[in-house]
C-alpha cells in the first residue's frame, strides 16, 4: 500500500507516492487561466472612479481606422480623429479643478510621474484628438484618497489628451490619468467586463506604443475627422485655432477592410522602449514633466455647474462636434518641447464598470486660453 503525503515546501506542491512524485504549483497555476480583466469603456462613459465629471466630449459617430489591432506607433498619420472645430476637451478647467483640489492633484501627478506644481505645464503640452480604434490603457481613477488602477479598453470616438509621443494621457470625460497597457495583458483571452458596443472585437483592440525616440517629439499630428472624408494637420499643444487646410486622406484610410486579420505594424505589443531626455515615456507610464515650477490656469476653482443627466452622458451625436458648455481652448504653449521630471504611478486596482454613477457635470466655459487668440474655437 503506497503512502501518499503532501505539504507546502517553499512555494511548492510536493506530493510523494513511495517518496517518488513531485509535482511544483507553477505547473498546476497553468491550468484554467482565463487572462488578464479588462474594462470596456463606451463612448460617454466616465467609467469607475473618476477625478471630475464632463459632458459632450466624445463622439458618438466615428468611421473606424481600417488598420486597426495590433501595435501602433503614436506618430500614425491617421490613427488620431478630431473635428476641426469646437471641442470640450478643455485642459484649463481640468488644471483649475486640481488646484482647487489638492488631495486629487497630488495623486494624479503621481501616476504622470511629474510634480504637482508642474500639472499646469504639463498639461498645457498635451493635444486633444479622438480615438479612432478601440484603444487599450491603463484607466487610473481616484477612490478613498489613493489612485487606483485597471486595465482598459475605450472604444474609439472617445476624446483624449495625448502627449509629445502620441501616448493617451488623459480621458477628456473624466480626467482620468492614463498611462500604457502593461505588456503581459493579451487581448486575445483576457476577460472582459462593461457593455460591449456594436463592432467590438478582440482582435481589433489597438495598442499604442511610442515615437521611436531618435525621432524626438511630435510636432505636428495628422488627424482625420470623424466621417473620413478628409485629414488635417494639428501642431502639437493646439486645440484646434492651428489646424491646417483638409488634405487627402492617409494611406491607412485604403488598407483591408476590417474583417480581415488584424494587422501588426511592429513588435510584440509591448509599449515600447524607454525614451530618453525631453519627456520619455517608458513601458507603462507617461510622458513626464519638467520639475521647474508650473504656472496656474486661469478660471475659477470647483466642479462647475450640474448640467442635465442624459443616456449617454458626454457624447455629441451623429458625428459632430459636441455644443455643450465646455469650450476651453486649453493652454498649450505649442513649442513642441517635452518635460522632465521623475515619479511614477501609484494605487491598487480599480473596480471594473462602465456606468456613471453620478449625474454629469457640464463644465462653464473659461475665458480665452493663453497662448490662443481670443474666440478662437477648440477643436477634437
Amino acid at each position: 500500500m503506497l503512502e501518499i503525503n503532501s505539504r507546502m515546501a517553499r512555494g511548492r506542491l510536493v506530493i510523494t507516492a513511495a517518496g517518488a512524485l513531485v509535482l511544483a504549483a507553477g505547473t498546476l497555476a497553468g491550468c484554467g487561466d482565463a487572462g488578464a480583466a479588462i474594462t470596456r469603456l463606451t463612448v460617454g462613459s466616465p467609467g469607475p472612479d473618476p477625478y471630475t465629471l464632463a459632458a459632450n466630449t466624445d463622439q458618438a459617430k466615428v468611421t473606424t481606422r481600417p488598420a486597426r489591432g495590433g501595435t501602433k506607433d503614436g506618430d500614425a498619420p491617421g490613427l488620431y480623429g478630431g473635428t476641426r472645430r469646437i471641442s470640450s476637451c478643455d485642459q484649463r478647467r481640468l488644471v483649475t479643478f486640481l488646484q482647487a483640489n489638492p488631495d486629487k492633484a497630488r495623486a494624479w501627478a503621481r501616476v504622470q510621474g511629474i510634480p504637482v506644481s508642474d500639472i499646469a505645464r504639463y498639461v498645457s503640452r498635451l493635444t486633444p484628438v479622438l480615438l479612432r480604434t478601440d484603444t487599450l490603457v491603463t484607466n487610473h481613477g481616484y477612490r478613498d484618497g489613493r489612485a487606483t488602477s485597471a486595465a482598459a479598453v475605450l472604444q474609439a470616438g472617445m476624446g483624449v489628451l495625448v502627449n509629445g509621443y502620441g501616448m493617451p494621457a488623459v480621458k477628456c470625460n473624466c480626467g482620468n490619468p492614463l498611462t500604457a497597457p502593461e505588456g503581459k495583458i493579451k487581448t486575445s483571452n483576457a476577460r472582459y467586463s462593461g457593455r460591449k458596443w456594436p463592432g467590438f472585437e478582440k482582435r481589433n483592440v489597438t495598442r499604442i506604443r511610442p515615437r521611436d525616440s531618435r525621432k524626438g517629439t511630435i510636432t505636428v499630428f495628422v488627424l482625420v475627422d470623424p466621417g473620413a472624408t478628409m485629414g488635417f494637420e494639428r501642431p502639437r499643444a493646439t486645440a484646434g485655432g492651428d489646424d491646417g487646410p483638409p488634405q487627402p486622406l492617409p494611406p491607412t484610410e485604403t488598407a483591408p477592410p476590417s474583417d480581415s486579420p488584424a494587422p501588426v505594424d511592429s513588435g510584440d505589443g509591448s509599449s515600447g522602449s524607454p525614451v530618453p531626455g525631453d519627456g520619455s515615456p517608458d513601458p507603462g507610464s507617461p510622458e513626464p514633466g519638467s520639475p521647474e515650477p508650473g504656472t496656474s490656469g486661469p478660471g475659477s476653482p470647483g466642479a462647475g455647474s450640474p448640467g442635465p443627466e442624459i443616456s449617454q452622458p458626454g457624447v455629441s451625436p451623429g458625428g459632430e462636434p459636441g455644443t455643450g458648455t465646455t469650450t476651453g481652448t486649453g493652454t498649450g504653449t505649442g513649442d513642441g518641447t517635452g518635460d522632465g521630471g521623475t515619479g511614477g504611478a501609484t494605487g491598487g486596482a480599480g473596480t471594473p464598470g462602465d456606468e456613471p454613477q453620478s449625474p454629469v457635470i457640464s463644465m462653464a466655459p473659461p475665458g480665452p486660453s493663453e497662448g490662443s487668440p481670443a474666440g478662437s474655437p477648440a477643436a477634437f
